[in-house]
Order: C-alpha cells, then structure tokens, then sequence
C-alpha cells in the first residue's frame, strides 16, 4: 500500500490527540474526524471523552490514559498506527508570581507537557511513523512572549517547541519523511486554561476581565485551532517547523 503523502486527504488514515476532552484538543479531534480521520482521543478523564465520543460517534475512540506517562505514547503509537499525532494536553499552571510559586508548581509544565512531548516524539523518530505522517505539539505564545503568571508554563512551551524542531532536524538527517511542526496559539479566554489566565493577568493589571478580554478581540477558539490544525495535518501548511496562531490563522515563525 501506498504511504500517504502531504496533501492527501485523511479518509481512512488514524489520527492521536491528546488532551481530547477539552479545549484545544476537542476542537482538533473534531475537526479531524469531521476530515474523514479515525480519531483516537486521549484524556485522564473518561467522563469528558465519553462526551466527546457522543458528539462525534464511532470515527472516535476514547483512551483514557496519562499523556504525560512514558508508556502511553509509544503503547497507543504501536497500537493504531498513526498517519498524524496531535499533543495537545497539559497541565493548567498555578496562577501567582515567581516568589509565591513552590517547586513543585512552577514544575508542573515540565512534568507534564515537556515529558509527553519527549515521549511522544522520541517513540515517532524511533519507530519510526510512516514517510508522510504529522506529529504537530501544541506549544503556546507563551514561549515567546513570556507569562509572568505561570510559572514554569512559559519555559516549558519554548522547550515543547524545541523538541518537535530538534525532532525535525532528525527526521530530516535520516529520510523518515516524518513532518514535526509546533503550533503556538495566542492567549484566549475561550478555554479553561486561558480564562484563568485571562482572569489572573487582568486582576494584575487592574482590570476588569471583560475590560482585558477586549483586548484580546478576535480571540481565538477552538474551532479556529482545529481549522489550522487540520492545514498543518493535510499539508496545506508544512513548510515550517514552527507556527504562531492567532484568530486570524497560522504564520510561520522564523
């Protein structure tokens, strides 16, 4: 059989995502599925997938599991096989400043965002995924941009991001023909993790949250990441390594 390629479409293909239930990843795993792909959904918590499962029906199967766990990617990559992998979960930060963070809280992104973007993708090159597959981390403008407020959170997104362009380079090296792209969407108040936020850096700068929401005006949704998602998993953008997205869509980042 033929191996997919860039462009193709993703009728009949299987796609991961990681933090399903929820957010960005719900948004991503409907877009997929709504593509034709056979979504494999993964989230700790089987009550939300349950409801995600009723909402897209039998092109999704729920897993529930720990993406963060260095089992889990390689036992589910084995598994189904996939011709793209979306890490979307992560861990919500502790909202407060540096001096009233513990170790623990101000390591928690790393813990868990950074180890399932090494797992993950550590498995992917060492398979390896078949030539034309999409392994996509969702990173955040946090990266680059910073978040005071988060702890580790920031850091932890630039090194998801490395990762997935070191992978890059390695597939690259090796003719894998594996695509690693990294995805950094803007600060929104249209998931939990990102009204929380909202709701922190407005308190800081003295305002209101509807007041600091409109500066945020178009924010962007999660319908809008599944949309640049699925471009980046069909191959209609793949030249870069890295994307910053907004509600205006995906540019690439230098």
């Amino acid at each position: 059989m033929n191996q997919p390629t860039a462009g193709d479409g993703l009728a009949g293909t299987t796609a991961i995502v990681t933090g399903a239930s929820r957010g960005f990843g719900r948004g991503i795993a409907s877009a997929l599925a709504a593509a034709g792909a056979d979504v494999v959904g993964v989230a700790r918590t089987s009550a939300d997938l349950d409801d995600v499962h009723d909402r897209l029906g039998d092109r999704f199967t729920a897993v529930t599991a720990d993406a963060a766990d260095p089992a889990t990617g390689p036992r589910l990559i084995d598994e189904y096989q996939p011709r793209t992998v979306v890490l979307a979960a992560g861990a919500a930060p502790t909202m407060s400043p540096l001096h009233e963070q513990t170790w623990e809280s101000f390591s928690q992104n790393w813990n868990a965002d950074v180890a399932q973007a090494f797992h993950w993708i550590r498995h992917a090159l060492r398979r390896p995924l078949a030539p034309g597959s999409a392994v996509i981390a969702i990173s955040s403008g946090a990266a680059i941009k910073g978040s005071p407020l988060s702890g580790g959170y920031a850091g932890a997104k630039a090194t998801v991001r490395l990762i997935a362009d070191y992978a890059a380079m390695e597939s690259e090296r090796a003719a894998l023909g594996i695509s690693f792209v990294s995805v950094l969407p803007n600060l929104t108040p249209a998931t939990d993790l990102g009204a929380k936020a909202v709701a922190a850096y407005a308190e800081r700068q003295g305002v209101d949250v509807d007041t600091f929401v409109q500066s945020l005006l178009p924010a962007l949704t999660a319908e809008q990441v599944g949309k640049s998602v699925l471009e980046i998993a069909t191959g209609l953008q793949r030249d870069h390594r890295a994307y910053t997205l907004t509600s205006a869509g995906l540019s690439p980042l230098a």
